[in-house]
C-alpha cells in the first residue's frame, strides 16, 4: 500500500501553496463534501481526503486532463470518496449536480499553475521550459497563445498586455511582437520570452522575474478566460455551499485578488441599494462572513521552499443563513 501511494504521488512535482492556512480555513472534518475547483497536482486535495477521513468525499474539477489523470493516479488510495470532472471551474455547478453534490461544506480554489504545468515542454508554460506557445488548459478548446499572437493588432495586444499582464512596457513589447511576425511566425515560448527579453529588459537593473513573465499571464489569461471563469465560478460556489460551509481562494496576482475581494465583499455586505438612500430597500441579505479581513500570505519559510508561494493570497469566508 505504501509502495503504490509513493509511486503514484511520483506522478506530480506539485507542492500545495499555503497548505496549512488552506486546511484551517476549510475546516474539514469526517462525512463532509468538499470540492477543489482547481485539482492541479492534487497536493491540497490529498490533505482534504485525508483530514476529512473516513468517509469525507471531494470533487476534483480540472480543465487540464494531464493533471485529473495525475491526480487520479495519485489519490488512488482514496477510491470512491474523490470524484472528478474534467472541465472548467466555472462549470462547479454542472460538476457538483454530476457528482451529487448539494448543500457543500467547502470548497477550494487554488488559481495558479502547477508545477506540473510548468515544466510541460508540449503547452509553453514555463518560460524557461520552452516548448510550444499554447498556453491553454484544454488544447482542444480555445485559440493557442501562437494563433492569438498571430492576428492580434498592436492596439489590441498592447491592451491585452497591458488589462490582463498589468505589464508596463506593453506598447513596446506589441510592437515589436508585430514586427517579427511580419518575418516569421512566433510558435514557441523560446522564441516569445527572447524576443521580449531583448525588448523590455533594463540595462543595469536586474530582473526579479523574467522579463516575460506578465506577457505569458497575459496570453494564458486570455486564451483561458480566467477572469471571466473565476467570476462566474465563485458566484456558483457561494450559491453550493451549505450554511457553515466554508469557501478559501489562492490567488497570485492582483486581477485575480480584486476578483475574489470585490465577490466576497459584496455578498457579506447583501445589500445593493445606493449608497445615498437611508433605509434598505432592496431586501438582499448578506450569503457569506468573512473570515479573513485580509488576505493571508506565505511565510519566509515556505517562500524559501516554494519560491512560487511568494505572490499567493489567500481569503477566507463562510456561508451564512439569509433571512427571509
Amino acid at each position: 500500500m505504501h509502495e503504490a501511494r509513493r509511486s503514484a504521488q511520483a506522478v506530480s512535482v506539485h507542492e500545495p501553496v499555503l497548505l496549512r492556512e488552506a486546511l484551517e480555513g476549510l475546516a474539514p472534518r469526517s462525512g463532509g463534501t468538499y470540492i477543489d475547483a482547481n485539482l492541479g497536482g492534487g497536493g491540497h486535495a490529498a490533505a482534504v481526503l485525508a483530514a476529512s477521513a473516513p468517509n469525507g468525499t471531494l470533487l476534483g474539477i480540472d480543465a487540464d486532463a494531464s493533471a485529473i489523470a495525475r491526480s487520479t493516479a495519485r489519490l488512488s488510495d482514496y477510491g470512491a470518496r474523490l470524484k472528478t470532472f474534467h472541465g472548467s471551474s466555472a462549470q462547479i455547478a454542472e460538476a457538483a449536480a454530476a457528482a451529487g453534490f448539494h448543500g457543500v461544506n467547502g470548497i477550494l480554489f487554488d488559481l495558479g499553475l502547477s508545477s506540473d504545468q510548468l515544466v510541460d515542454h508540449e503547452r509553453g508554460f514555463g518560460i524557461r521550459t520552452g516548448g510550444t506557445l499554447d498556453l491553454r488548459f484544454n488544447p482542444k478548446k480555445g485559440e493557442s497563445a501562437a494563433a492569438l499572437l498571430a492576428h492580434l493588432t498592436v492596439a489590441e495586444l498592447t491592451k491585452l498586455l497591458r488589462e490582463l499582464g498589468e505589464e508596463p512596457q506593453a506598447a513596446k513589447i506589441a510592437r515589436a511582437i508585430v514586427a517579427r511576425r511580419a518575418a516569421t511566425p512566433i510558435t514557441t515560448a523560446d522564441e516569445l520570452a527572447a524576443l521580449v527579453a531583448e525588448v523590455a529588459t533594463r540595462p543595469g537593473k536586474p530582473a526579479r522575474i523574467h522579463p516575460a513573465t506578465r506577457v505569458f499571464q497575459a496570453l494564458r489569461i486570455a486564451v483561458n478566460d480566467e477572469l471571466g471563469a473565476l467570476a462566474t465560478a465563485l458566484e456558483a460556489a457561494i450559491h453550493l455551499l451549505a450554511v457553515g460551509g466554508r469557501i478559501v481562494v489562492l490567488t497570485y496576482h492582483s486581477l485575480e485578488d480584486r476578483i475574489v475581494k470585490k465577490a466576497f465583499a459584496a455578498a457579506a455586505k447583501g445589500c445593493i441599494c445606493p449608497p445615498k438612500v437611508p433605509l434598505c430597500g432592496c431586501g438582499v441579505r448578506p450569503s457569506l462572513l468573512l473570515i479573513t479581513d485580509k488576505p493571508l500570505t506565505a511565510s519566509d519559510e515556505e517562500v524559501a521552499r516554494n519560491p512560487r508561494s511568494r505572490s499567493a493570497k489567500l481569503r477566507v469566508a463562510e456561508r451564512v443563513e439569509v433571512a427571509a
